[in-house]
């Protein structure tokens, strides 16, 4: 019996029991697209987050202040503190003190109430410099951001996120209107382009003015000085590192601190950020792949009995073939060929599944799944595989068969 023939018998023998094949592979086949589905789910999510993280830019570093202590001896957590000035900014602006620093931009936020006409609004109301726009990476959708002589002059003005405009004036052509806060006028200049959300804000509900505004008019003297964030952009990927310590250097001496364990501020980078969210997702998946494949292994238990079933079945008829010359190795071919459709069957139809689910759930599930090729195809394989491993014990029974028992049997 040629390989032709064992096609056309063993396809055979699987479409002569239909239904039972069907409910065989049908255990394959959601394992398959189970598996499909969360790899796809794993790398689509892993890759929002990096996006939404790297979306702040890879050559970027955050500078944080320390933490506060308040008169009971209650100390806060990092980035609660007041440890940072920009004085601090200016300072890591400088080409000598940090060459590998391009850009700086310093923060000032705090949350307050806005008003416009009968509406209000509380958002988080940043104070910042013309350097921001650029170091965070952001765009403008109209009108245009703060300059320097805004800045200079302190100057009475705001620019929205999307989200802010939309609740304060119901549309985002702004541009000219005029908003209140903590009782001060402030002319809207410029609308940002939408941003979306990072992993702790959502970057479309905020207010930019000035820093100098912000310090002498929104505030309070108080705490006039001191900023909450300083962002730093570095000249390039490559010089990340380097401005890293640059910044470190720089700061230590400012703040007049010896020993870099005793730094009343921290930095961080966004790769951090990105690596460490791409191993968290990466566990995940990987957990819930294994999850996945247990479904698998059900399927195979599956096809293993139903090939029993078979075997018991055409007793007679592998009697008959062996009387009439067929050598073991053609009967147990012919049977791990007809585990190996079934398997084969499951991974396709289970594929098709997966893939087509991949492009239906993202807009139920609101977030994205990203279809592995190489996925697919090794669910095809270990799919077939399982048919092939679970059909061998069946085959190898039916192959040892005596041919004499085999006839007697009814």
């Amino acid at each position: 019996m040629n390989w032709r023939e064992t096609l056309d018998t063993s396809w055979s023998a699987v479409r002569s029991h239909a239904l039972r094949s069907v409910l065989t592979v049908l255990g394959i086949l959601i394992g398959i697209a189970a598996v499909i589905l969360t790899v796809g789910l794993g790398l689509g999510t892993q890759k929002d987050v990096s996006s939404q993280i790297s979306s702040l830019g890879s050559d970027l570093l955050i500078v944080s202040p320390g933490s506060s202590t308040d008169s009971s001896g209650l100390r806060g957590g990092f980035g609660t503190g007041s440890s940072l000035t920009a004085s601090d900014a200016e300072a890591l602006s400088s080409s000598v003190n940090a060459p590998d620093i391009a850009a700086v931009a310093a923060e000032k936020s705090s949350s307050l109430s806005l008003e416009a006409g009968d509406g209000n609004w509380t958002t988080t109301v940043t104070g910042t410099t013309p350097s921001w726009l650029d170091v965070r990476s952001r765009e403008m959708l109209s009108g245009e951001f703060i300059d320097e002589e805004d800045q200079d002059t302190a100057a009475s003005v705001v620019v929205l996120g999307t989200e802010t405009a939309t609740e304060l004036f119901g549309t985002t052509n702004v541009v000219g209107r005029t908003v209140t806060i903590d009782g001060r006028g402030l002319e809207v200049i410029g609308v940002l382009a939408s941003a979306g959300s990072d992993s702790s804000s959502n970057l479309d509900d905020l207010a930019v003015v000035p820093l100098s505004t912000s310090s002498s008019q929104l505030v309070g003297a108080s705490s006039a000085s001191s900023v909450s964030t300083i962002y730093l952009k570095a000249a390039g990927d490559g010089q990340l590192s380097a401005a890293y310590q640059e910044a470190t250097s720089v700061l230590l001496n400012l703040h007049g601190i010896s020993a870099a364990a005793d730094a009343d501020f921290t930095i961080a980078s966004q790769d951090a950020l990105v690596d460490t969210a791409t191993s968290i997702y990466r566990t995940l998946t990987v957990l819930l792949t294994g999850i996945a494949a247990l479904s698998l292994l059900v399927g195979g238990i599956g096809v293993m009995n139903i090939m029993l079933v078979s075997v018991s079945e055409r007793t007679r008829e592998i009697g008959l073939r062996k009387a009439l010359g067929a050598p073991p190795w053609a009967i147990r071919r012919q049977f791990l060929v007809e585990a190996a459709i079934l398997g084969l069957s499951g991974g396709l139809l289970g594929a098709v599944l997966g893939i087509a689910s991949a492009f239906a759930l993202p807009g139920v599930i609101g977030s994205s799944i990203e279809v592995s090729p190489a996925a697919v195809v090794l669910s095809i394989v270990v799919a077939v595989g399982i048919g092939l491993l679970f059909g061998v014990y069946p085959a190898t029974r039916a192959a040892r068969l005596a041919p004499i028992d085999a006839l007697r049997s009814e």
